[in-house]
């Protein structure tokens, strides 16, 4: 049975593994092994986690599997102090993606924020990435295009994602 529960400060190190693992399956066709390591190093290390909770207010979660970690999601409950819950990362071990826990972890965050009163789910997904139809079937609408400028050069090419609550 696949569980869900919040992140503590000792997941931090699992979450980069996962990360670790699924980046560069996810864009490795996508985006050069640069902007891979580049991007990685500024949104994974153990210390740019912690900040992201604890300064960011971003919630993590993880999903695990009799003990093991398959998967996490980040969210902020009021993006922008609107009645929006943003999902920052949302990443399945290639190996168990399709048993549903992407499913999961978007129904627990879903849950959130309609007990924060936000009406609104909010993502950026890289255009080129597949999971995009993952989201489209999980009631997602792209409602915009976005270019984001990482440094060092680089883009993150985005769609921008609504799902009303």
């Amino acid at each position: 049975m696949i569980e869900i529960h919040n992140a503590e400060n000792e997941d931090y190190a699992v979450i980069r593994k996962i990360a670790e693992a699924t980046w560069p399956v996810t864009y490795g066709a996508i985006l050069s092994k640069e902007q891979i390591d580049y991007m990685f190093d500024m949104m994974y290390t153990v210390a740019v986690l912690k900040e992201q909770a604890e300064v960011k207010k971003h919630h993590f979660l993880i999903a695990k599997e009799n003990g093991e970690a398959l998967g996490f999601a980040s969210y902020e409950l009021h993006y922008g102090n609107q009645p929006v819950t943003k999902i920052h990362k949302i990443y399945i071990l290639p190996t168990t993606q399709g048993k549903g826990i992407g499913k999961l972890l978007i129904d627990r965050i879903s849950n959130a924020a309609i007990a924060s009163t936000d009406s609104k789910l909010s993502l950026n997904v890289n255009r080129y990435n597949p999971a995009f139809t993952f989201y489209i079937k999980s009631g997602f609408e792209k409602v915009a295009e976005e270019d984001i400028a990482i440094g060092n050069g680089y883009l993150m090419e985005d769609y921008v994602m609504e799902k009303q609550l």
